[in-house]
């Protein structure tokens, strides 16, 4: 039976992972300016600087994107002994859950990207950089890093800009040792023979990379899937992910396709949503997840991230409202993810506002439910309502239910004006969620007793009330789902 994708477990397992990545770390740097005057000295824009920023490029990249998400990350890499490298080495440090393997080589030079940016516009690209292969006890050193990291992983993720760290030998031996482990290998690859990529699970190559690679057109949805049956064919390669800028995404997996469309409102800036499709796949299925959700996944948080001005990264608040507002867009920024509404909820705590907390599947919304929501609601100033997922429902109720899946549920509920916020949780009762939003309120039906109420004694220990609301009689959801035959 095909499960729909359930990006609020998918995001809730995200922290439970680990993900090892190898290759070409950078530092990215963004100076913004104006431009308004031609220079009198030589027929050249004058660029008045105004802001600058640095971040993590390429495979740093990737560790943002990593970190973002909440998945920890063992990063093998190399840089120069120089400051930029220094630099890099700070960041990584800095970075949640990073686990920094980083091979400071002398007489390298850290790459360093400038981009000058104007209105928006990229207006010069400067590099500073060292592009040579590494010496051989480099190569074995960032080898036995990386061996030594997988055990404790669950992914290899080969972020390969063709600077040098990636030499084909070494892809070759990290593939090896990736099975050896049996740990899966994503790669965003790059030129144009992807034979050293052998042995991989999956490779992400862009439009015209694919093209490259290939030989092929890539124009149509037919076109896309021909190339990339070819890379897998002559590459020996487990699966291709096309990213396809506005045409989304396609997914090659033996005999089976998947085209996900683009889910970018507006595309402003696609620098670094490579490594954020690389990132998310290899978050999501170090998880837990299959390739087709993994590449769902991926394909949305591009979406958000080439949205997105600069490097960019995408959130999981982000992820979650994004793949609850093609079906119902007004009411969504009230569905929070955990994290999320820990931070509401302590503002709402600073403004000396009472927090109240009910939960339940509410799967057909009927008038027992809006009933008790208005009295639960008349106990606080906002009201938290924690939402069953779709996979806890399918284990408490069976697996014809829900009848709604958990985002329609969750905008119904979110645009009811007794409600607050919605929270979905997919464990099978809301007691930890309970425990790290501390309502003062706890507020159950009536036709539980105070013993049968989850968390009551939790919310009871730091001095809040536990209230049993009127009920409605002869509203059941149950019942409902019987008479209609749904």
């Amino acid at each position: 039976m095909n499960r729909p994708f359930e990006m609020s477990s998918l995001i809730g397992r995200l922290s439970g992972a680990r993900v090892v990545v190898v290759g070409d770390i950078m530092l990215d740097r963004f100076v913004e300016g104006e431009v308004d005057r031609i220079s009198p000295e030589a027929p050249i824009p004058v660029f008045a600087v105004t802001h600058e920023t640095t971040m993590l490029g390429g495979a740093g990249n990737v560790l943002r994107n990593l970190a973002t998400l909440g998945t920890a990350c063992t990063i093998v890499a190399a840089v120069g002994d120089d400051p930029a490298g220094g630099e890099v080495e700070a960041m990584v440090a800095a970075a949640p859950g990073a686990d920094s393997r980083l091979l400071a080589v002398a007489g390298r030079r850290t790459t360093i990207k400038t981009r000058y940016v104007a209105a928006g516009q990229q207006m010069l690209r400067a590099d500073r950089e060292t592009v040579a292969e590494l010496a051989a006890a480099d190569g074995e050193a960032i080898l036995d890093s990386a061996t030594v990291a997988l055990a404790d992983a669950a992914v290899l993720l080969l972020s390969d800009y063709g600077k040098g760290v990636l030499g084909e030998d070494l892809i070759t031996r990290l593939i090896a040792a990736a099975k050896a482990a049996d740990r899966p290998v994503i790669v965003d690859p790059k030129g144009d023979d992807y034979g050293c990529y052998r042995g991989a699970r999956l490779v992400t190559p862009n439009r015209q990379e694919l093209a490259l690679a290939s030989g092929m057109p890539v124009g149509t949805d037919a076109e896309v899937e021909a190339a990339c049956r070819r890379v897998i064919e002559t590459a020996g390669i487990g699966a291709v992910l096309a990213t396809r800028s506005e045409q989304g995404m396609t997914l090659v997996d033996g005999d089976t396709v998947h085209h996900f469309p683009a889910r970018a409102q507006a595309v402003f800036d696609v620098s670094g949503a490579g490594d954020t499709v690389a990132a998310a796949l290899a978050a999501a299925l170090a998880a837990g997840s299959d390739l087709a959700d993994a590449a769902r996944f991926a394909n949305a948080a591009a979406g958000i991230v080439v949205a997105k001005v600069g490097t960019a990264v995408a959130h999981p608040a982000e992820l979650l409202a994004a793949a609850h507002e093609s079906d119902f867009l007004a009411a969504e920024t009230k569905v929070e993810t955990r994290d999320g509404a820990v931070e509401r909820v302590a503002a709402w705590r600073r403004g000396k506002l009472r927090i109240g907390f009910t939960n339940g599947v509410f799967d057909l919304l009927h008038p027992g439910h809006v009933a008790l929501l208005r009295q639960a609601r008349t106990y606080c100033d906002r009201l938290v309502v924690g939402l069953n997922s779709d996979g806890s429902v399918r284990r408490l109720k069976g697996e014809d239910r829900p009848v709604q899946n958990e985002a329609s549920r969750a905008a119904v509920l979110a645009s009811l004006a007794d409600v607050d916020m919605v929270v979905v949780f997919d464990e099978d009762t809301p007691l930890s969620l309970i425990e790290i939003l501390k309502p003062a309120v706890l507020v159950k039906g009536a036709d539980y007793t105070r013993d049968q109420v989850v968390g009551a004694s939790e919310v009871e220990s730091w001095g809040g009330e536990v209230v049993l609301a009127d009920i409605v009689d002869g509203h059941s959801t149950t019942e409902m789902i019987r008479r209609t035959g749904a």
